[in-house]
């Protein structure tokens, strides 16, 4: 005999939730490179943040679209002074391991990014700082060598480790955070698994799993969400959108460029620099391999959207003609350029290089393209002393400001800089304590425009973030790149 009930939403919800399969609680992910490290404050490296980003946590964030707002911190940081910032921490938040997170553990993170027997290649984003100290349990107190405006945009960037577990030998492959996920299981070479925070202080995920597989070739990646064993693939081909379940885009941070040495080999005359740059048809490269989700950049490492970009820069005209004469000027017919770069981890990172390089020859060089993986790229391009003639590198900019990019790449120090211009150094440097903003933009167009003259870089394009996503999987692509799994959710 049947009996009449009413059943409450809720209780329809539980129900579902517990005949749910366990792969609805889960999702998996191809990205194009497996971490260096889950240290993350070692290295700039894209495949480890990609992890990281969901196992630590900063004392700000952003939304989707890039305004700022607390995480860690309970409020904004408050400006003490020209060169002192407060910043008050929520309470009761731990590290995965037991260790709590207050301001000791707050300066600790600090301090240990700018330690430079630390060595870490995120150091110059960071270079203002001079130091950290805890107020009191939760108030953290940072200090500046001079003043610094986009401090708040730079805490964005900075994970906050445990003082304890962080100092363990075995750090860098068992990270301890205050995020929503967890490290499960590293399987080297193959995919790094996550599971939930079951101590999270937010709140809780409806992902209880993740899975990130390390595909570096895009055929494999398409092929992996097109069987169903991956629910989101990064870097997705733009003539394939019509073939995925679902493909997604956001105007992008990623600005591919060419790093060329200014002080030795055939690129440290300025006229085969120049050279290098007129002959490359760049509106050709965006068209044939982004299909329209590229435009031409315009002679700078900036997108028109960030803080600093200089509008009176029309960047190099594609003139292989010109480009000859300069080559011929510069005795530089027939000398061997090496051009070294990676595949699979930027979306057509081994097609823009190949492509790139035809261009080169058919002015009178001889490009030696050399592909390598990637730790062994990152190596050669953070290392001087092994960086090539040319090396490919896409850099982004979730500082949203000119200070990330000039610090990083047009800055003599910075760890992907190729030049040695003390005066240029000393605007980057003069800019990022400037509070004026006319006079720091000022500074800001002045740099871009040297560095535009003298082709420290072979500009190329700024291009759009793809992605190919199953039909099951909801999740809203973010201007600053991040794989939040705790903002997806499944059906």
């Amino acid at each position: 005999m049947l009996m009449n009930k009413t059943f409450t939403a809720a209780a329809v919800a539980a129900a579902l939730a517990l005949a749910a399969p366990a792969w609805a609680q889960s999702v998996s992910i191809a990205i194009g490179s497996e971490p260096t490290t889950l240290d993350p404050q070692l290295r700039d490296d894209g495949g480890e943040r990609a992890i990281s980003d969901n196992i630590y946590e900063t004392l700000l964030q952003r939304d989707a679209q890039g305004v700022l707002s607390p995480l860690l911190a309970a409020d904004m940081p408050r400006q003490v002074d020209a060169t002192t910032w407060e910043v008050d921490l929520k309470s009761g938040v731990s590290f995965t391991n037991g260790e709590p997170f207050d301001a000791e553990a707050a300066a600790f993170s600090v301090n240990r990014i700018i330690n430079p027997e630390f060595n870490s290649e995120q150091a110059s984003f960071f270079a203002s700082i001079t130091g950290a100290e805890a107020v009191d349990g939760d108030t953290v107190r940072i200090v500046t060598s001079g003043p610094d405006p986009i401090l708040p945009a730079r805490l964005y960037w900075m994970k906050m480790v445990p003082p304890g577990a962080s100092q363990n030998e075995d750090f860098a492959s068992n990270p301890v955070g205050t995020g929503p996920y967890m490290l499960d299981v590293w399987n080297r070479g193959t995919s790094i698994d996550l599971v939930a925070n079951p101590d999270y202080w937010g709140d809780a995920p409806q992902v209880q799993e993740a899975e990130f597989r390390f595909i570096g070739e895009f055929g494999t990646r398409l092929s992996s969400l097109l069987s169903g064993e991956t629910d989101l693939i990064t870097n997705l081909l733009p003539e394939f959108v019509d073939r995925v379940p679902n493909a997604v885009s956001v105007s992008g941070l990623e600005l591919p460029i060419i790093i060329l040495d200014v002080d030795d080999g055939p690129t440290a005359d300025v006229r085969v620099r120049q050279a290098l740059n007129l002959a490359v048809d760049k509106q050709a490269l965006a068209d044939s391999l982004f299909a329209g989700y590229a435009d031409v950049a315009q002679g700078q490492l900036m997108a028109p959207s960030f803080f600093g970009f200089n509008p009176d820069i029309e960047g190099y005209a594609y003139d292989p003609d010109r480009a000859r004469e300069l080559i011929a000027e510069a005795g530089a017919e027939g000398v061997e350029i090496e051009l070294v770069g990676t595949a699979g981890r930027w979306l057509k990172d081994r097609e823009i290089i190949e492509v790139v390089a035809a261009y080169w020859s058919e002015i009178g060089v001889v490009p030696n393209v050399r592909i390598f993986e990637f730790g062994e790229y990152l190596n050669r391009l953070f290392d001087p002393e092994t960086r090539a003639d040319a090396i490919f590198v896409v850099s982004s900019n979730e500082l949203l400001d000119a200070d990330r990019a000039l610090s990083g790449y047009y800055h003599m120090d910075g760890v992907g800089a190729s030049n040695n211009n003390e005066d240029m150094a000393a605007k980057i440097v003069a800019a990022r304590s400037e509070t004026d903003v006319a006079a720091r933009e000022a500074l800001y167009h002045d740099v871009l425009n040297t560095a535009f003259e003298d082709a420290y870089f072979t500009f190329l394009l700024n291009i759009n973030d793809i992605y190919g996503t199953s039909d099951r999987l909801s999740w809203e692509p973010r201007v600053d790149a991040k794989l939040l799994v705790k903002t997806m959710s499944v059906e």
